[in-house]
């Protein structure tokens, strides 16, 4: 089990990410756009950085929903490697079976 501090940080930098999502995308893209000139390009980056670090969706880390683990993580199953294996070895997760040859 992970540190409930650690689980609930990711958790506000997730709610943050999503404030200034509109924001971060809107400047991001004319920052990005070479038809404009550069110091409007320039002042996009400038707003960019002033938006909360905790703002930008890089800074998310991918966690097990269960545990909260933060290494050895399947998105598609939104879990870390441990309980992947315990949950489809009670057969808990549809379409997982054990292999055996």
């Amino acid at each position: 089990m992970a540190k409930l501090s650690s689980v609930n940080k990711n958790e506000r930098r997730k709610q943050l990410v999503k404030k200034y999502a509109g924001k971060y995308a809107k400047l991001k893209a004319i920052a990005n756009d070479e038809s404009l000139d550069e110091t409007e390009r320039l002042i996009a980056r400038l707003k960019m950085a002033e938006l909360p670090r905790n703002g930008n969706p890089t800074r998310i880390r991918n966690r097990c929903e269960l545990t909260g683990r933060p290494r050895g993580y399947y998105r598609k199953f939104r879990l870390a490697r441990v309980m992947l294996r315990d949950l489809a070895n009670k057969g808990l997760i549809p379409g997982v079976t054990k292999s055996s040859w």
